[in-house]
């Protein structure tokens, strides 16, 4: 079974908790490999305290919250992009990028280099407001421009049934379901929600790609 990355539309849309949902879901490990911004509660630190799984540390730890080549930079440190290989671990991996797939590690390389040399199956977690349709459809063609294997979106948010089929139509990519924002976000509502996804399709994506 191949790893799961976890990628989104943009930055703050739940990306966190979708992956939490999906390390609960497939009795996963947990990865991310860089994180920019330390004074608040890490992505790595959120997963862990929703499952209680395996969380693997990151290759990076930045303490600006920018974007990573600013970090690093500000840190007066470059990420060494060609260390960042996919880990082996007993269990499925899930891992989650930095926002989205053009978010530059450094002057030259982007998260989506990197998915593209890991190759491994993506799930694009996509807003269900305003201007979603546009970001979705940019980032599936560029996935795809690069030879990514894209085992759907999953999308966060209110149900906005017109939005959701357009860019599942249009962007030719499958309809995993849609996390409703919890509240309270407890490992026992973040289960409940989880019971949208189509899992199925998640594991099939892992073992095919």
């Amino acid at each position: 079974m191949k790893p799961l990355i976890v990628t989104g539309t943009d930055t703050g849309i739940g990306k966190t908790v979708i992956s939490a949902g999906l390390v609960q879901a497939l009795g996963a490990s947990y990865w991310k490999p860089v994180q920019s911004g330390l004074e608040e509660e890490t992505d790595s630190e959120i997963v862990a305290r929703l499952t209680g799984a395996p969380v693997l540390p990151e290759a990076v730890r930045l303490e600006l919250p920018a974007s990573p080549h600013i970090s690093a930079e500000a840190a007066g440190l470059r990420i060494d992009v060609g260390t960042l290989n996919l880990p082996d671990t007993p269990r499925p991996l899930v891992v989650e990028g930095a926002g989205g797939l053009m978010v530059p590690l450094d002057d030259e390389t982007t998260f989506l280099d990197i998915f593209a040399r890991w190759s491994a199956p993506v799930v694009l977690v996509a807003r269900t407001a305003l201007g979603t349709i546009n970001h979705s459809l940019l980032s599936l063609a560029a996935l795809r421009s690069r030879g990514v294997p894209v085992a759907g979106v999953i999308f966060s948010g209110e149900a906005v049934p017109r939005v959701e089929r357009t860019i599942a139509e249009m962007g030719d990519v499958a309809h995993l379901g849609r996390l409703d924002r919890l509240d309270p976000l407890t490992p026992d509502s973040l289960r409940a929600g989880f019971a949208q996804i189509d899992m199925t399709a998640i594991r099939a994506a892992m073992e095919t790609a």
